[in-house]
């Protein structure tokens, strides 16, 4: 397994980081859970990304418990904050101070440590002031609880602003954690430009877009039993925007580029995604240990232009690339979820 440094800072995490969205503490039993988090240890990953709101806060507790006695100076984990926890009451979301500072405490519990490498703001907050959310980011800095700053699904504007707020505060806004894969490219044209002159890293979720791009969906088939696309616990909705028969079509030939490189159609799509020099990992999911193995074996790959070509015209007119797609939340819909 192979390093990269988070951005320009000078933290070192695994070019395969794992995580439980989805997965744990929901769809997965806990010891199937455990099982992914050792195989992960075995293939060499020590980055690991969860959130609070994942399954509730449960994600969190599952995988404290499966990290238990492991080395913790030689793990890298990360965490985020923003979305409802809890009851979900008006204070239970958002990155106001209150929530900000009651939530780290709550995911240091739940995790079982003293800190997290990268504290993460889920989403942008549009009813709190920015200097509020940062200043508050700086406290749980310097009280020791995180090492460095990160974003997700931010806009490079926001990050712009969040950058400029972090130096004058003297903490180390690092990430930007991003959707992206070969067909949610919204990143390229404003993100990545923004985050290579800052000196942020991408930790990039969904490579496989949610598996689509393991070739697994069919068009004109209904998905296999057990899928992601057959879950009612949230997992069919955020498929559903692949799930054309021109996506899939196009997906589907892929396999011959696949077959030409030695690799499966799962670790082309990581493999794609790691060969963006902005991007410091890929986050992969499993619900068993043998997905884990596959995935990881993208590390190290690089792909020859050719075959960056060859995926450029498969996909073509069916790829997003709109930045105004990064995904934005308004705080007063959150109480309606």
């Amino acid at each position: 397994m192979e390093t990269r440094n988070l951005g320009r800072s000078g933290l070192k995490i695994t070019e395969i980081a794992y995580g439980n969205w989805l997965t744990h503490g929901s769809q997965v039993e806990e010891d199937a859970a455990v099982a992914c988090v050792r195989q992960a240890l075995e293939e060499g990953i020590t980055t690991f990304d969860t959130a609070d709101v994942y399954a509730n806060t449960a994600a969190e507790s599952v995988l404290g418990r499966a990290l238990q006695g492991e080395r913790r100076e030689g793990l890298e984990i990360l965490t985020k904050v923003f979305w409802p926890t809890g009851p979900g009451k008006h204070n239970d979301h958002g990155l106001s101070r209150k929530h900000i500072l009651e939530s780290i405490d709550g995911s240091l519990k739940r995790l079982q440590t003293d800190y997290v490498d990268v504290y993460q703001a889920h989403r942008y907050d549009d009813e709190t002031p920015l200097e509020e959310t940062m200043e508050a980011f700086a406290d749980v800095v310097r009280q020791g609880k995180a090492l460095y700053i990160g974003v997700s699904e931010w806009r490079a504007d926001q990050i712009r602003a969040a950058h400029e707020l972090a130096r004058e505060l003297r903490i180390s806004l690092v990430s930007n954690q991003p959707q992206y894969n070969l067909l949610w490219r919204v990143i390229e044209s404003e993100v990545v430009p923004t985050c290579e002159e800052l000196g942020l890293g991408q930790v990039v979720f969904s490579p496989i877009a949610q598996g689509v791009l393991t070739g697994k969906y069919v068009p004109g088939q209904a998905p296999p039993e057990g899928s992601r696309a057959t879950d009612d616990k949230g997992g069919a909705d955020m498929v559903g925007r692949w799930m054309r028969d021109d996506v899939l079509e196009r997906v589907q030939r892929l396999r011959p580029i696949a077959d030409e490189a030695g690799l499966t159609m799962a670790q082309l799509a990581v493999a794609w995604v790691l060969q963006n020099d902005n991007v410091s990992c890929a986050i992969i999911g499993a619900s068993r240990p043998e997905q884990v193995t596959d995935n990881a074996r993208a590390a190290g790959v690089r792909l020859d232009e050719a075959t960056l070509t060859a995926i450029d015209e498969v996909v073509g007119d069916v790829v997003e690339r709109d930045p105004a797609k990064t995904q934005q939340v308004r705080r007063r819909d959150l109480m309606n979820r």
